[in-house]
């Protein structure tokens, strides 16, 4: 006998049969059809409480406790919700089940799933019922001893064990991987609705027990996977930069920093060079804010929230409620030169003290925070600078190689100099947000230089290969290109655009001959179109073009004769 998973809409009542006495008497109202076991599970855990304190016959409890062993073993989710959001694994520690406990915990039930379950008038509203069925749902399929109006939506099975101050329960919830640091929707963790006595004293021990090798877990995870590999994976390029970043984040992390000021950067650069995605991707949260949004003065209050007696003061400022429900998140401040000046000088606050008040007079500590800001200023000093210097490395490159030397200087390998910072880009910077006091507040200003031909051709590689995936999941078309390709395409780089002047590129010579030929019908389906760059037959001072051709089963190609459109006077 099997019993499937999933919703139905159809109800019915069973008795089980394998029950005397009074479980006899116990009606279950089940799902008749794909969730009926796995509603008869939720169901039947209260039910093993009920019989229990109903002191009846040995016979009773032992059928009515190896049904829900039963409907386990043939396949039953014990995760599966109750239709008003509460797990198995949650009735059970909430009525001092323990057999039950260790069957869910052993059958792979989530002890730190969270109830949808709110309160009684909330829930109804939710599901569109009256509120007295389902405080009659919720006293007689979970608990009576509860309030109706107290909320409880995110509370896991350990802070049920919890409020029954059940400290065997709560041991075997820690046991089988609790997290007793998670809180509910009201932010609290299962210790802040313990009593005083074992149930409390066992939930600090593993407190500290759950910090230690979260810390553990996360050194370990550093150590696997250092920042930079994990930056070098969405940026192409930019070593300095991520080196930069990641070391001042690497001493924030193992404890090496001024716990009283927050971390504060300044991405300098070109468009288009990775600024925007050079953040670490932190799990504690990341804000973007577009500072183009706060260009006017009265943007301000968007930014924090509008003083008593203005409209929108009750909403709160975009910044200022991010904050509070994340303080010790990443915050990218986006083109921070667009911003008003009045919103630089709410910002030197928060660099310095760590700390930000809003429209409501009410401040949020956020010492623990990384905070970002990206700028174009001087950017084309910046790429100027960067594109000398790499002339003046491969000319040094070229005659250490003709004087047969080895310790040949990589021309990618450039920094920009100390000097070159002080004469040219802090003056600039300084007449731009005119005080020094803002930028002695930053930690880091980070130079993002314009990319090399090598990190071109990767640039190129990636666009290729994301419309390589499209084609193949949209049309079961594979395509192919070799690096002469690579190399035509690289040569649309504009300085002043990034990697979205390779973007449009590859999208003006690549994907709209792709898109002409599939109209025209010229792509069987399935089949391998590889790119070539066509040289014969053109002019000299002509560039070369992109051609595609089907290449057949037997590597045989035949070029795809693709008609231009049609012009707008025709």
């Amino acid at each position: 006998m099997s019993y499937p998973r999933g919703e139905n809409s159809t109800r019915t009542w069973l008795t089980p049969k394998t029950l005397t006495g009074q479980g006899a008497s116990v009606w279950l109202q089940i799902k008749t059809k794909t969730s009926s076991a796995c509603f008869m599970l939720v169901c039947l855990t209260r039910q093993v409480f009920d019989t229990n304190t109903q002191a009846a016959g040995h016979q009773s409890i032992t059928s009515l406790f190896h049904f829900p062993i039963r409907l386990l073993k043939e396949g039953v989710d014990p995760n599966y919700r109750h239709r008003l959001g509460w797990t198995a694994l949650m009735v059970a520690a909430m009525n001092r089940q323990h057999s039950v406990v260790k069957v869910l915990l052993e059958a792979g039930a989530d002890p730190n799933a969270g109830d949808h379950f709110n309160n009684v008038y909330d829930t109804a509203r939710e599901k569109g019922t009256h509120s007295l069925e389902v405080l009659v749902s919720r006293e007689d399929e979970f608990s009576s001893r509860l309030s109706s109006r107290a909320g409880f939506r995110g509370c896991t099975a350990l802070h049920y064990a919890t409020l029954a101050d059940d400290p065997r329960t709560v041991r075997m919830l820690l046991e089988a991987g609790a997290n007793p640091l998670q809180t509910n929707g009201l932010g609290h963790t299962a210790r802040a609705y313990a009593k005083e006595g074992e149930v409390s004293g066992v939930l600090q021990e593993w407190e500290g027990k759950f910090q230690e090798a979260q810390a553990r877990r996360e050194a370990e995870e550093r150590r696997r996977f250092p920042l930079e590999r994990r930056l070098k994976e969405h940026i192409i390029g930019q070593e300095g930069a991520i080196n930069t970043v990641a070391s001042a984040i690497r001493r924030k992390e193992n404890g090496w920093y001024d716990e009283e000021h927050p971390l504060v950067f300044l991405f300098l650069g070109s468009s288009g060079i990775g600024k925007s995605l050079s953040h670490p991707n932190a799990s504690s949260g990341f804000i973007r804010m577009d500072m183009s949004e706060f260009q006017e003065k009265h943007e301000v209050a968007k930014f924090i929230g509008s003083p008593p007696g203005y409209v929108g003061h009750e909403e709160g400022g975009q910044l200022t409620k991010l904050l509070r429900a994340c303080p010790n998140a990443v915050v990218l401040f986006d083109e921070v030169d667009k911003a008003h000046p009045d919103v630089l000088t709410i910002m030197l606050q928060l660099f310095d003290e760590g700390r930000l008040t809003d429209g409501k007079g009410k401040t949020i500590e956020c010492k623990d925070a990384i905070f970002i800001m990206t700028s174009n200023v001087a950017s084309d000093d910046i790429a100027q600078h960067a594109l000398q210097l790499r002339q003046e490395a491969e000319e040094v490159s070229r005659r250490k190689l003709a004087d047969n030397l080895e310790d040949v200087q990589k021309s990618d390998d450039i920094k920009i100099s100390r000097q070159f910072k002080e004469s040219v880009i802090r003056p600039i910077l300084k007449a731009h947000f005119r005080r020094d006091e803002f930028l002695g507040r930053i930690n880091e200003i980070v130079y993002f230089l314009p990319f090399c031909h090598s990190e071109l051709l990767q640039l190129v590689s990636k666009e290729l290969s994301f419309w390589a995936k499209k084609a193949k999941q949209r049309h079961d078309i594979t395509l192919q290109w070799d690096r002469p390709v690579l190399d035509l395409l690289a040569g649309g780089y504009n300085m002043h655009y990034g990697a979205r002047s390779i973007k449009h590129e590859v999208e003006r010579r690549v994907v709209n001959q792709l898109a002409a030929a599939y109209e025209q019908e010229l792509l069987p389906k399935g089949c391998t179109l590889r790119l070539s760059v066509q040289t014969e037959g053109q002019e000299e001072r002509s560039s070369p073009s992109l051609r595609l051709e089907v290449v057949g089963e037997d590597s045989s190609s035949r070029t795809l004769d693709i008609r231009p459109p049609l012009s707008p006077e025709h």
